[in-house]
């Protein structure tokens, strides 16, 4: 889908020079449409060297077996945006230890995907019953038998044999930095 109208003053856009880029701006006031993006989370969540893993129960991706996870919604903290998909679809609680990995697919609505690795609190895996049908925690054996899904198998490789630390939240910023969400390497060794 086109946008074809300002967000701002209801005018008609037009295509503009930019920085150097074709943009679709209003030619009337300073609103320029800068893309379509959606960020999504997905939990890596350990118990007993096993990982919590989600069945779809709808499209895209119905059957397959995939880590919990979902999209950020409009001023909701990206991890708090993780442990809510996570009680959702799995009833398990889980916080954040860490960003573990990052995709990024560029097309028409650019989508980047942040992984977080989860330490368990508590609950046990019970689907929703509307976006997924079944829930568990499978070891690296069970899920070889499983309908796993690609991103997802690489996922649970990055939890299960991931060498570094990820990038951790930062509780306490050098300066006060209100309404962010901020990651970091650890700076224990």
């Amino acid at each position: 889908m086109q946008v074809k109208y300002c967000s701002s003053c209801g005018h008609l856009l037009v295509k503009r020079d930019i920085d150097g880029n074709n943009r679709i701006a209003c030619p009337e006031c300073n609103f320029v449409f800068w893309g379509n993006y959606s960020i999504g989370v997905g939990a890596l969540v350990l118990k007993d060297n096993k990982v919590l893993l989600v069945r779809r129960a709808i499209d895209p991706g119905k059957g397959l077996w995939t880590n919990p996870g979902g999209y950020i919604e409009q001023h909701e903290p990206i991890e708090q945006t993780v442990v809510r998909e996570v009680l959702e679809e799995s009833g398990v609680s889980a916080m954040v230890k860490e960003v573990v990995a990052i995709r990024d697919l560029p097309r028409d609505i650019h989508n980047l995907y942040v992984a977080f690795s989860m330490e368990y609190i508590e609950g046990e895996p019970c689907p929703d019953g509307m976006e997924v049908d079944a829930a568990g925690f499978f070891s690296l054996q069970e899920i070889e038998h499983m309908n796993v899904a690609g991103f997802t198998r690489w996922l649970v490789d990055v939890a299960f044999h991931g060498k570094n630390q990820g990038l951790i939240v930062d509780q306490n910023p050098i300066v006060p930095l209100t309404g962010y969400s901020l990651f970091r390497v650890s700076t224990h060794l």
